[in-house]
């Protein structure tokens, strides 16, 4: 039998992550979960079993991301970590709180830059990054605001990261449709094609243990918001206003 892989997954403590967190268990994984609410991260490691260790931090906290890094390299090398973290606020534009979105980018954007520089030498040879962007980064949508805005960010930063860290460590991206979570409860619009945080757990799992950068899902949205971003701007712009309607 293989041997079993240990994980970091961060941004554990509920939906994807936790889904992601149950579904590895089952597999044999040891796991190390990491967010900031530690009674739920406490409760999830006490779920899956005593193999699994709740490690609370805060992303945005690049000394709380240190001295978890600390602790974890006396584990011993990793053969993966996800960084799901993220924050969520919709509206328009002319309609958020500064501070909340100078918050979502510090959580989001800057979080992911934390992550690409303090995980790569916690890996073995070849182990794994995923950074959590969203087919909310694709192109500019009505209410994407801040949050898409950082998830454009990250795509980009994990195609950097990718080709810089090519030949020591496998770098890639996952980007969700829509995921029924607490964050996306919060939408007044209709979500189409939303999944489960327990199909996205599934698909990102069989997606990583492929060769491909990108997990997308589901095919059904995320293929057509990259017909839409790879159009002109003077055949795209008519069809994303069409969705202020």
């Amino acid at each position: 039998m293989p041997e079993a892989e240990t994980i970091w997954i961060i941004g554990a403590s509920d939906g994807i992550g936790a889904a992601l967190a149950r579904d590895w268990a089952q597999r044999g994984a040891r796991l190390i979960l990491s967010a900031r609410s530690a009674e739920r991260l406490e409760d999830l490691a006490a779920s899956l079993g005593p193999a699994h260790l709740a490690l609370p931090l805060d992303v945005s906290n690049r000394e709380s991301l240190v001295a978890a890094a600390a602790q974890i390299a006396r584990i011993g090398p990793l053969d993966r970590v996800l960084h799901l973290a993220a924050m969520y606020d919709p509206g328009k534009i002319a309609a958020l709180n500064p501070e909340t979105a100078a918050q979502i980018v510090t959580v989001n954007l800057t979080g992911s830059f934390h992550i690409a520089q303090i995980a790569p030498p916690l890996l073995r040879t070849g182990g794994q990054l995923a950074l959590c962007g969203s087919v909310a980064g694709y192109i500019g949508l009505p209410q994407g605001q801040i949050y898409s805005a950082t998830k454009a960010g990250v795509i980009n930063l994990a195609q950097s990261l990718h080709a810089e860290l090519a030949g020591r460590y496998d770098v890639r991206l996952i980007s969700p449709g829509f995921v029924d979570t607490r964050l996306t409860q919060r939408n007044a619009f209709t979500m189409p094609a939303m999944v489960t945080p327990e199909i996205a757990a599934r698909a990102i799992i069989k997606g990583l243990d492929k060769r491909r950068f990108e997990v997308h899902f589901p095919r059904r949205l995320t293929y057509a918001l990259k017909l839409l971003s790879a159009l002109p701007y003077w055949a795209a712009l008519p069809l994303t206003r069409r969705l202020t309607r």
